[in-house]
């Protein structure tokens, strides 16, 4: 899978390759950006292929810095891997550029090769054109898991807790701040909080340590990118049952918390809003343990915010004294 480049002369793609994205091309099947298509080696497990594009103006900012759109197009793609129990094995890259830039370029592929490095996930191809639209940059990323060992979105069993990564809501009060919205002015005298949560939704942070044991203890698992609420909604439907969540055990970031706290933001808002890249699983309870071990040696915080029951009713999200909050909606949908 060679780069082309649509609106650069041969010579001068040649050149942007062998700037920009021969040095990440590490795996030998890259064939170093020579052929017309790249060699993984299975190494006798299961490849897990996953994809997604982000675009201009709707998963970025048309300012956002170069090298955290890099770092986003590769690790929503690398949070889908780690949620399938997957470890990652290389991807592909295509970029619909509206010019090339050396001073867009040349940051973008830095930090996508940095990225490649420490996910141990190399460039193995893709493709470059030219567009009049929004720049969007597309990866599709392969993993490997032991055969048939693959987590999916079914096999949540009743019983099962409910269990997420990390914090819940950021991004979507990142985005928020960027459009200069409510939350901006509510934090207008905490640059820090700012900052923070700009950067959840700017980079995320794919929970890929967590993968063998996300795969060693989870029955159902699925990334958290359209909102906790939708995506619950979509692992429950795919298992065949329903689920009860404990709202106020649902872990919010100190900004968050405060903001909900202070009335400024909604629960609604940030269990909706999207672009969280946790995890969200379903562990059996004799698993539960081992499972909370594991986490705690691969550094990443877990929280259980409810249980899998039987039915097939839309999960409930429950606030202290059991009351039932009435969701307008459950996800950020593209349409």
């Amino acid at each position: 899978m060679s780069f082309r480049v649509a609106s650069v002369p041969a010579s001068g793609e040649d050149s942007l390759i062998a700037r920009y994205f021969k040095p990440i091309a590490t795996d030998p099947g890259a064939f170093a950006l020579d052929d017309d298509a790249a060699v993984l080696k299975a190494q006798g497990a299961d490849i897990v292929v996953t994809t997604d594009a982000i675009v201009e103006g709707v998963h970025f900012m048309p300012d956002d810095p170069p090298d955290t759109v890099a770092r986003k197009a590769l690790r929503v793609n690398l949070s889908d891997l780690a949620a399938k129990g997957a470890a990652p094995a290389g991807f592909v890259l295509t970029l619909a550029l509206r010019a090339v830039e050396d001073a867009w370029l040349k940051p973008f592929a830095a930090a996508l090769g940095e990225d490649a490095k420490s996910y141990a996930c190399p460039l193995l191809g893709g493709d470059t054109v030219s567009t009049p639209g929004p720049l969007t940059v597309s990866v599709t990323a392969l993993g490997r898991a032991p055969a048939d060992k693959m987590i999916h979105r079914s096999g949540a069993r009743p019983g099962d807790r409910v269990v997420v990564t990390g914090s819940i809501g950021d991004a979507a009060l990142g985005l928020d701040i960027l459009k200069g919205g409510a939350i901006a002015k509510a934090l207008a005298g905490d640059a820090a909080a700012r900052q923070m949560l700009v950067g959840r939704y700017r980079v995320p942070q794919p929970r890929n340590a967590l993968a063998s044991a996300i795969r060693a203890h989870a029955s159902a698992a699925m990334d958290v990118s359209d909102g906790l609420a939708g995506d619950l909604t979509k692992l429950c439907a795919a298992s065949g049952v329903s689920a009860a969540i404990h709202t106020p055990g649902i872990p919010l970031s100190r900004p968050a918390a405060a903001l909900r706290a202070s009335g400024a933001v909604s629960m609604e808002t940030l269990i909706t809003g999207g672009d969280d890249y946790e995890i969200l699983c379903a562990i059996p309870e004799a698993s539960y343990e081992a499972f909370a071990q594991d986490a705690r040696k691969a550094g990443v915080a877990i929280t259980p915010i409810g249980a899998v029951i039987a039915g097939n009713a839309m999960p409930s999200f429950l606030d202290a004294q059991g009351r039932e909050l009435a969701l307008k909606r459950r996800s950020w949908s593209h349409f």
